[in-house]
């Protein structure tokens, strides 16, 4: 194939893309407070709750190896159980991130008797930094693409940055 013939494959497919009708849904002032997160791995679906009230669902990617619980470092689960948001990180590496409280003490202790390392540093975050977001938005909505965090969007991330404290439960199921 020319050079040629590859530039203007690389052409046609960022047009592709880039011209898509779809959307981002807009940021909005959610009414509700939230006071909790549901988080449903098997759906990709994450859920900012006030008590049982579903406030705002958003379309989630999951750690590249995404069935089964978080047990150690470097294998690509995203945890499950119930944890903590700890943080809101203003200088994260992925556009904003809250930190999620995994591992608790007892996947610590689990961890320490196994031998092996939990892992840890599993975050709520949008896109990475050093990617365009427009190339990263068709990849995101089609594949689990991280090592273990919960991913949206970068609109979506500013919007429950703005609406989770720290402190707030956060729910994981498989």
């Amino acid at each position: 194939m020319t050079i040629n013939r590859i530039l203007l494959l690389l052409l046609l497919t960022f047009l592709l893309f880039s011209c898509s009708s779809e959307k981002e849904s807009p940021k909005v002032m959610l009414t509700s407070p939230v006071d909790n997160i549901l988080v449903e791995k098997a759906k990709r679906q994450m859920h900012l709750r006030s008590g049982e009230n579903i406030v705002k669902t958003y379309k989630i990617s999951l750690g590249k190896n995404p069935v089964g619980a978080k047990v150690k470092s470097g294998d690509n689960k995203t945890p499950e159980g119930n944890y903590t948001i700890e943080r809101h990180n203003p200088k994260s590496i992925f556009h904003l991130s809250l930190k999620v409280s995994y591992p608790n003490a007892e996947q610590i202790k689990a961890a320490k008797e196994g031998n092996y390392e939990p892992g840890g540093d599993i975050m709520i975050h949008g896109y990475p930094n050093k990617i365009p977001a427009f190339l990263f938005k068709f990849w995101h909505k089609w594949k689990d693409w991280t090592a273990g965090c919960i991913a949206v969007t970068n609109d979506e991330i500013e919007e429950i940055y703005d609406a989770v404290k720290d402190g707030t439960p956060i729910t994981i199921l498989p």
